[in-house]
């Protein structure tokens, strides 16, 4: 018997660790499909990703694809606006008789072109009596200013532009400033020497 019992007891060992392997190979193949699925999903995230940039890049070449020729497109507009001004502005050409047709023949051209720059989302930044905004503006110069407050545009020296919501270029400006008094001019030489 007792030897019935320990062929028993190695044949039920046996069993067991035939068993053990298929269990451990079962939960190493739930471990790798789990492995598997983390892996696609991740990859499947990654394409998803990639394509929304792609999309999104393809958006802004379209959109801001002509940036650089409308940023150079604005010196035509810049030299027009100075032409006429300088023939406005010449004593020489004010005798001549045909000044005034010569003037709104410019004039007609810049509003065409002011129009095309429309057309194509490119808007001017207006300054009259705004306050400054260094994302919009560019100051050149401070005034001093009792009129207004201080940080106000009083005087645009060159416009500014933008393509729909980007900055094409800022607009050069003046702004006005508090005027100081010389007697706190002269104690702040005082305190600086």
């Amino acid at each position: 018997m007792d030897l019935d019992n320990q062929k028993k007891s190695e044949k039920n060992k046996d069993e067991a660790e035939s068993q053990k392997p298929e269990s451990s190979k079962v939960k190493t193949v739930e471990d790798k499909l789990k492995e598997s699925e983390d892996k696609l999903l991740r990859s499947l995230a990654e394409i998803e990703n990639q394509r929304r940039r792609f999309e999104k890049e393809i958006k802004d070449a379209f959109e801001f694809g002509s940036f650089n020729f409308a940023k150079e497109s604005l010196a035509i507009l810049d030299n027009l606006h100075r032409a006429k001004e300088a023939i406005i502005n010449d004593s020489v050409l004010k005798n001549n008789k045909d000044l005034d047709k010569f003037i709104e023949n410019i004039t007609i051209i810049e509003k065409d072109l002011i129009s095309i720059f429309e057309k194509n989302r490119i808007k001017k930044i207006e300054t009259k009596s705004k306050k400054f905004d260094p994302n919009l503006h560019q100051a050149m110069s401070e005034v001093e200013n009792t009129e207004v407050n201080p940080g106000t545009i009083i005087q645009e020296i060159q416009a500014g532009y933008m393509l729909g919501e980007r900055l094409l270029r800022p607009a050069l400006v003046s702004v006005a400033k508090r005027k100081e008094d010389k007697m706190t001019e002269k104690e702040e030489k005082k305190v600086n020497k």
